[in-house]
């Protein structure tokens, strides 16, 4: 396993972030890659935002939309969901929608997870964002390959990013 350390400014747009845009560079080779929280990235791939102002074809929950592709298969998925429920707090509040219990517990994030992982095929990758390096792990058939670590410097957290193959 590869582990990086490359301090970097923050954005809120975390696929503009230098070392992380430079890794995404290396790993997408196709456009056959699946973003659920796709935020103002321009990746080419399946992209899908709950925010009406961003451009793109989909804005469901994240849930649903992998929901709704499920029996289709890709070379990776990208998973930059909020960080924490006031992340996601944040997030609905702007576009004006109300936050369930649900949505501020763990089963949020793995639920997504659950199915994501089920959707990229064999030697596939799934690359995750967040405060943590937990990923899709091992119980989900992905073992990690790489980690970057980029520091913000201040009192930022460190964007972590995870880097996982399907065995």
């Amino acid at each position: 396993m590869l582990i990086k350390r490359i301090w970097a400014m923050p954005n809120k747009e975390t696929f503009k972030i230098k070392p992380i845009k430079e890794l995404l560079d290396r790993y997408i080779k196709s456009s056959n890659w699946i973003d659920p929280f796709c935020g103002k990235s321009e990746i080419n791939c399946l992209k899908n935002d709950l925010n009406l102002d961003i451009s793109v074809r989909y804005h469901m929950d994240a849930y649903s939309f992998c929901k709704k592709f499920k029996d289709k298969k890709f070379d990776g998925a990208l998973f930059d969901p909020p960080y924490s429920p006031r992340q996601i707090k944040e997030c609905y509040n702007k576009i004006g929608l109300s936050l369930s219990f649900e949505d501020t517990q763990a089963k949020f994030w793995s639920r997504i997870k659950d199915i994501l992982a089920k959707m990229i095929i064999k030697s596939g990758y799934v690359i995750s964002f967040g405060w943590n390096s937990g990923g899709f792990g091992l119980n989900r058939g992905f073992k990690i390959v790489e980690i970057l670590l980029v520091p913000h410097g201040g009192n930022h957290n460190d964007t972590i990013v995870v880097v996982e193959k399907k065995c």
